[in-house]
């Protein structure tokens, strides 16, 4: 091991970086009218973004750079694909969405390219620190863009929100970090892992426990999770629709796999104190989302509920095979595959909210009343999208629902049956307000206000979009070892 660079490794994070340097220099030199063109370079940027990541795969193995703290493996690899994919679909949604604002399209590109970025770095990430910085360069640009809105008050109070939140628990989570690194002397997570043992067995137990509470504290803030989710309602509604879907999915993922990693491969040894926290996190996020989703009547703010309830889903495997002290192996690649799979499912239901949006005028539940009459293609993804997040075979949520169940049972015991209680439970509660919405746009007569004739096609970067996610949550559901692909990569992580 050593601090040489291995540029075909980090050629994806490089490519990102020109094109970042691209639209800042677009931005500056592009008259007001033809600004669209950061967009266009922005979605051709993280294309080629990809490209290397099928050169890597093809090759294998495993590679190592500053001293181990930056490592591309297979794991590592399929997680980029992921964020890459993510943020490609929501850079589609948005061509349309912000066009035209042509004073500021070059900043908004900017800020998301760079939490992709930041989402690649925290999926090669081995230490604290590169974990760190991956970390806050995912969810620091989402600050200004949940306000993009200027003026907009709901915008305005949306970004403040998440801001001041999100300031609160970075500095509980760098508290939490700095107590492992002092009590380990170590920052990479095989270091950490050595070091943890003398921690939890001696004088410094209370210390530590401490650590590991301030850095659930700070993941649970990133992955909207109960207790830490206040903010995401009102900033998932205020923000662009677009942000909200990368907040919902990106954001999200890059923060259950920086809090995953931690837990998997530095603090093992002291799971006594993050298995009850995590089991707690999880009964009540699916709870509390999932009863506070039963009320909503905007579409974006029960699909922010939903993705608190999804949080507690995706919780439940790693939480139960903790509690029960059993192998985590095979609850890290149930949750891998819960997460790749809600991430394609869900970025579809926020390209349906957009089109459905400017179809309807609305984005209340009941002036969806009768949309599949007047537009049956926008109605029939919908249906798909939405029976999918609920787990309806044969969509691809229902091999995310099998997979997290499969794991529970597995770990055995007590406690991991009632948390699977509680997830059956959960899962009825959710088909409820997920079949609400479907209900209302095949069922329900169309109102006489209805704008049927208004924005009679999506936009064509919104349709790509929309077939893609549609595309990806068909062929999962009927060939659901497209996903499983993922949790073999991290028991790839496991091995290594």
């Amino acid at each position: 091991m050593g601090f040489e660079i291995d540029y075909l490794a980090i050629a994806p994070e490089l490519i990102l970086v020109a094109t970042i340097v691209m639209v800042l220099v677009l931005d500056f030199v592009l008259p007001r009218r033809a600004k669209y063109f950061t967009a266009i370079a922005s979605v051709l940027g993280v294309t080629f973004a990809a490209l290397p990541l099928l050169i890597l795969a093809v090759d294998g193995g495993s590679r190592e750079m500053f001293d181990g703290s930056y490592t591309v493996d297979t794991f590592a690899l399929v997680l980029k694909g992921l964020f890459i994919v993510a943020g490609y679909l929501v850079l589609l949604m948005s061509v349309s969405y912000i066009e035209g604002d042509r004073y500021y399209q070059g900043e908004y590109y900017f800020l998301i390219l760079c939490s992709i970025l930041g989402s690649l770095v925290m999926a090669s990430s081995r230490d604290l620190i590169v974990l760190f910085i991956g970390l806050e360069l995912t969810t620091a640009p989402l600050f200004m863009l949940a306000g993009w809105r200027k003026g907009d008050m709901k915008s305005n109070e949306a970004s403040l929100k998440y801001y001041i939140l999100g300031v609160l628990s970075t500095a509980l989570m760098l508290f939490g970090m700095s107590l492992v690194f002092g009590l380990t002397g170590e920052v990479s997570f095989d270091g950490i892992r050595e070091g943890i043992g003398d921690a939890a067995a001696g004088d410094a137990s209370t210390a530590l426990g401490l650590a590991v509470l301030l850095i659930i504290v700070g993941f649970g803030f990133k992955v909207s999770a109960v207790p830490f989710h206040f903010w995401a309602p009102d900033t998932y509604e205020g923000a662009p629709t677009p942000v909200t879907a990368y907040l919902s999915v990106n954001s999200k993922a890059a923060g259950f796999v920086g809090m995953l990693i931690l837990m998997y491969l530095a603090l093992p040894g002291a799971s006594n104190y993050w298995a009850p926290a995590l089991w707690i996190m999880a009964a009540a996020s699916m709870t509390i989302g999932n009863l506070a989703a039963l009320r909503q009547q905007n579409i974006v703010r029960l699909l922010a509920y939903s993705s608190i309830a999804q949080a507690g889903f995706m919780l439940v495997p790693f939480a139960a095979a903790a509690v029960s002290g059993t192998d985590l192996s095979e609850a890290f690649s149930a949750t891998v595959v819960y997460l790749v799979i809600y991430s394609i499912m869900n970025l579809g239901a926020f390209a349906v909210v957009i089109a459905g949006a400017r179809k309807t005028g609305t984005g209340d539940i009941d002036g969806w009343a009768g949309l599949g009459s007047y537009d049956a293609r926008l109605g029939v993804l919908a249906a798909v999208f939405f029976f999918s997040l609920a787990g309806i075979p044969p969509l691809a949520g229902w091999f995310a629902k099998f997979v997290m169940f499969r794991s529970v049972m597995i770990a055995g015991g007590v406690s991991t049956v009632a948390l699977a209680v509680i997830a059956a439970v959960n899962s009825v509660i959710a088909f409820y307000y997920y079949a609400r919405v479907v209900k209302s746009i095949w069922l329900d007569g169309a109102p006489a206000t209805a704008l049927g004739d208004r924005a009679d096609t999506p936009a064509g970067s919104l349709r790509l979009a929309l077939i893609i996610a549609g595309v990806l949550t068909v062929l999962v559901g009927i060939y659901p070892t497209l996903a499983s692909v993922f949790g073999d990569a991290s028991r790839v992580l496991a091995a290594g």
